[in-house]
Parts: C-alpha cells; structure tokens; sequence
C-alpha cells in the first residue's frame, strides 16, 4: 500500500495554529509597495484565516481529516 502524501504547495502555503485553526499568509505585500497606503500594508502583516467553507477542502490537502 503506498503512502498517503500531503500536498507540497499547500503544506508551504498554510499553517495549523494550537488551537486547530488554519492560517495563511496574506498577498499583494511583495513588491510595488509605494502605491499601497500604510493602512492597507498593516493590514496585510496579521496572518489571515481559512474560512468555513473553504476549511474542508484545505484539511484534505494538508492530509489533517
């Protein structure tokens, strides 16, 4: 029987907290920074959340259920 693999994008792309929820890195903060305002940019540093309807989906990559 061979193994069950994790997808290798995904297992770069997000992350299980402590408490069992999935986090990601936000986009659009790598370059052509002068024209983004210093609010939107601030906003892009916190980590972002997979929602509900996506969870499913992104557990099954990350081979987690």
């Amino acid at each position: 029987m061979p193994k069950v693999k994790t997808n290798s994008s995904a297992k770069k792309r997000f992350k299980v907290t402590g408490t069992g929820e999935i986090t990601y890195q936000k986009a659009f903060k790598r370059h052509i920074l002068t024209k983004k305002s210093t609010k939107r940019k601030r906003a892009l540093r916190n980590k972002g959340m997979i929602s509900d309807a996506n969870r499913p989906f992104v557990m099954r990559l990350l081979r987690l259920k």
